[in-house]
């Protein structure tokens, strides 16, 4: 005995069976409605996978280990270790350990003979400064263009006598701390040496790195100064 085929059954909403291409588009759309939830589902799954990830580097990434605003070096240390290397003898001013020096380091200039042994400081101020001792590997004086760019191209604007030394002042208060290194600076020349003191802290404050400058440079007779070979 043949098995009766079951009638079509009635949609509620048309009063009677579906037609072929009915059923075809009714499947359509929820084929189309279950991936637009799938891939929205799949997109709510990444974003909180990568707010999990964020949130385990935030919870990793060491707090209250601002290593820069503690660091200090020995500059009179460094300057001994750096000497064989430079050749001469450098400058180690005696400043107050409110100053700190963050960094201290001899450096050949590419394209010239020049070398520079540069200290920076956070001041006690909490502003920035710097002390250069530059000449050149030939005994020769430090190029001009080299000393401008180390002041920022910035113009002269008088004398000053500090430490025993005649000093070339950079005196430019309209200039931010936020944009330049050299707001106040200084230059003097001792034989074929350069010495540099520049910044953005007070005047003052720089002429008293200057001043510790030009004293080590007076007792380590940088006057004739000879670069070893």
């Amino acid at each position: 005995m043949a098995k009766k085929q079951k009638p079509p059954a009635v949609v509620a909403e048309l009063g009677r069976p579906e037609t072929a291409a009915e059923t075809a588009a009714r499947k359509a759309e929820n084929s189309r409605l279950y991936k637009e939830r799938k891939t929205v589902n799949n997109l709510v799954f990444s974003l909180l996978v990568s707010l999990a990830l964020v949130a385990v580097l935030v919870l990793i990434v060491p707090r209250g280990t601002d290593q820069w605003s503690g660091q200090t070096v020995d500059v009179q240390a460094v300057a001994e270790q750096s000497e064989p290397t430079a050749g001469a003898p450098l400058i180690a001013p005696e400043m107050p350990e409110s100053w700190k020096a963050k960094r201290a380091t001899v450096h050949a200039d590419q394209g010239s003979d020049v070398l520079a042994w540069r200290i920076d400081y956070t001041t006690e101020n909490e502003a920035y400064a710097a002390a250069v001792q530059a000449y050149t590997s030939n005994g020769e004086p430090v190029d001009e263009r080299w000393i401008a760019e180390q002041l920022e191209s910035q113009s002269a604007t008088g004398t000053e006598r500090i430490g025993g030394l005649e000093w070339t002042v950079y005196d430019h208060p309209e200039r931010s701390a936020d944009s330049a290194n050299a707001v106040f600076g200084l230059e003097a020349h001792v034989g074929a040496t350069v010495l540099l003191v520049y910044g953005t802290d007070t005047p003052e404050a720089l002429r008293t790195l200057a001043a510790q400058v030009a004293d080590q440079a007076q007792r380590l007779d940088l006057q004739n100064q000879k670069v070893a070979e």
